[in-house]
């Protein structure tokens, strides 16, 4: 149950939400399969106590994927058409209920109103997309090279789908993976972030009135290592797919090994962000404002590195510190261009990655430092220049709103050094000359490319990185391959 305190007047966030919210879904229900532990959600723009969330334990992990296993034959049996209007229900229902689940979102996650907003539209477009993806046909004729043979190939969903997913993205990391598995036959269970439960229990209260079948989509709140632990080990969870630190995914890695799960990891990012000087230098500025401080810099996909030509250097500088500068801060509900930080240890790692590039030689051009006058989580949008690669910045993710610049003279010194990470998943190049984009693309060792521009991701494209950056792609066709087996028939009519 949400548990609502003195010390906490939900009023504040609930005034004037949908009553299925406020009556049921958040205040009501906390996970399908709650315990007797509390997790307290908090607002980190204010610190203020938001909900106390029922948790679950490894008896309710069990019993959840009891449920996903009885609820899977059926589910899988039912005709494509069946489960894709349940899915065009869902995304229905959440774009009925965009600005309340935006409102959720800013309100635990702190993101400013406008990328909730955003961000429900994206979450939606991949239960869209998956309901029609479940109407394609799944046999495949395949030329015999028997006598008499008749050969096909059937994708079949593989079962019961864990899902572990992150803060920074509450309701599209769940719906890129849920339509998906969802959509292929599979029942799933969901573990969201400790930080982000509400918009989950809200996606869930959405699902169930979407006419989902019960134990087909359930969520489960609590403690990681109990929960998922209690999944990783399950014979019958046959698929895991898992948003987050490399760090992580790796440990799911091996503790998934004994039970030969499928396995989808979306680990990391370290984005070099590079300009030429053939670049259209205020585009190329714009876009690295985009490309490095939207989810207030909180984004795997977020510009890390900032490789300049020493050709457009100081001027390219100059106008990204001051373009930088002029970013707002502020509550998410007020629609800022930056929000808090999750937690303390997201600014530790901001001050401390500061200090380091510049007690290495890196020059503070803006920002720099905790502002005050909005609280303890707020970090300013700050510009390091000359920035060294030996600064801890430039080989280990930021995920803050700290921007490394530094300069390089030749093509090839670039390609080496932004190839330098373990990390693979996006690049950004900025360039106007056609033959050096066609070298960059092919020669950065990344999952996607990105050129001219910061927005490259959607339902449709396959989304995911290279190295250790992770497994297997999301969205797009290839979305539905880790949660199908594919049979082949061989048949002789006699």
């Amino acid at each position: 149950m949400v548990s609502l305190t003195k010390e906490t007047p939900m009023t504040d966030m609930t005034a004037g939400l949908a009553p299925w919210i406020r009556d049921t879904s958040l205040l009501c229900e906390s996970g399908d399969f709650p315990g007797d532990g509390r997790l307290a959600v908090r607002d980190p723009a204010s610190g203020a106590l938001v909900a106390q969330v029922a948790m679950s334990d490894a008896i309710g992990a069990r019993a959840a994927v009891d449920a996903a296993h009885r609820a899977f034959e059926g589910w899988a049996q039912m005709l494509p058409q069946k489960r894709a209007q349940i899915l065009h229900r869902w995304h229905d229902l959440m774009m009925a209920a965009k600005e309340d689940l935006a409102r959720i979102m800013t309100a635990e996650q702190g993101k400013p109103i406008a990328e909730a907003r955003g961000e429900i539209d994206y979450a939606a477009s991949f239960v869209q997309f998956y309901a029609e993806e479940a109407l394609r046909p799944n046999i495949e004729g395949v030329t015999s090279h028997l006598p008499d043979a008749e050969m096909e190939l059937w994708r079949e969903p593989v079962g019961v789908a864990a899902l572990i997913t992150p803060w920074n993205f509450p309701c599209a990391m769940i719906t890129r993976k849920a339509a998906a598995a969802l959509a292929a036959g599979c029942t799933v269970v969901i573990h969201p972030s400790a930080e982000t439960p509400l918009s989950a229990l809200a996606l869930s209260q959405l699902a169930r009135r979407a006419g989902f079948p019960d134990g087909v989509i359930s969520t489960v709140i609590g403690d990681a290592a109990t929960i998922v632990g209690e999944w990783t080990a399950d014979v019958r969870v046959r698929a895991l797919s898992f948003t987050g630190s490399t760090e992580v995914g790796k440990l799911l890695y091996r503790q998934s090994a004994d039970t030969v799960k499928r396995l989808v990891l979306e680990l990391g990012g370290h984005a070099p962000f590079i300009v030429f000087p053939s670049a259209d230098l205020d585009r190329a500025v714009a876009e690295a404002i985009k490309a490095k401080f939207a989810t207030s810099g909180q984004d795997c996909l977020g510009a890390n590195r900032f490789y300049v030509h020493r050709d457009v250097y100081d001027a390219f500088c100059t106008k990204f510190a001051a373009a930088t500068a002029a970013l707002t801060m502020g509550h998410g509900h007020d629609n800022p261009d930056i929000g808090p930080l999750i937690n303390e240890r997201a600014i530790e790692k901001q001050r401390a990655q500061v200090a380091d590039a510049i007690a290495k030689g890196a020059r503070l051009l803006t920002g720099g430092a905790v502002d005050d006058s909005h609280g303890p989580l707020f970090f300013k949008p700050t510009v390091l220049a000359d920035v060294p690669d030996t600064a801890d910045i430039m080989s280990q993710e930021n995920f803050g709103p700290v921007a490394p610049v530094t300069v390089f003279d030749t093509e090839e010194d670039v390609i080496a050094r932004a190839n330098a990470t373990e990390y693979g998943l996006v690049a950004y190049v900025h360039s106007q000359d056609p033959r050096r984009i066609y070298r960059m693309t092919r020669a950065l060792q990344f999952g996607m490319v990105a050129v001219n521009r910061t927005k490259v991701t959607g339902a449709p494209i396959p989304f995911g990185g290279t190295k250790q950056s992770g497994l297997g792609r999301e969205g797009a066709r290839q979305g539905l391959e880790a949660f199908t087996d594919i049979k082949y028939v061989c048949r002789d009519w006699g």
